[in-house]
């Protein structure tokens, strides 16, 4: 099973190459898109009635896993597209699902701009990111991973309440 899904992500990633202006935007663009697809798939099969939902006290309630993905798609893709972070404070002003939801979407809206205005020649540019000096298209792939960390915290939310997450499915 875990080859399966392995080959399925490395497919996914292959496909979306074809599509960008380059083979190395395109690999990123394409893990990018299986962590937005997982994120999106799940905010749609979690209930509203669970968005405040919390495994301990110590941790974000599944809405404010949301937001926070939402805030971090603005501040790691803000780096790599205008040289800064952009702050939005979702986690901070949005409430209900359907707030959480849209400010998720437009997040994912805002790095799929840069994605789409990046070049080889810009992806390759160093920018300051947390004190480091890194690549826009590392800090676009360090989102990916801040994005698949916190995709894992809802897979474990999801499994506790019995909800198969997105990438779990068995395809049709």
């Amino acid at each position: 099973m875990t080859l399966t899904i392995t080959m399925t992500l490395f497919a996914a990633a292959l496909a979306a190459q074809t599509s960008s202006q380059s083979p190395l935007i395109g690999t990123s663009q394409g893990m990018y898109g299986i962590m937005k697809n997982n994120i999106l798939r799940s905010a749609d099969k979690i209930p509203e009635n669970l968005w405040s939902f919390r495994p301990t006290p110590e941790v974000r309630t599944i809405g404010q896993l949301f937001a926070h993905v939402a805030d971090g798609q603005y501040e790691f893709c803000g780096v790599a597209a205008e040289g800064k972070p952009v702050d939005k404070g979702v986690e901070k002003a949005a409430r209900t699902k359907t707030d959480i939801v849209a400010a998720v979407k437009e997040a994912f809206a805002y790095c799929d701009a840069a994605y789409t205005k990046m070049t080889d020649a810009s992806a390759v540019e160093m920018v300051s990111f947390f004190g480091r000096r890194l690549t826009r298209i590392g800090v676009m792939d360090y989102n990916i991973v801040h994005t698949g960390e916190h995709y894992g915290n809802l897979v474990t939310y999801m499994r506790i309440k019995g909800i198969v997450p997105p990438s779990s499915e068995r395809s049709q």
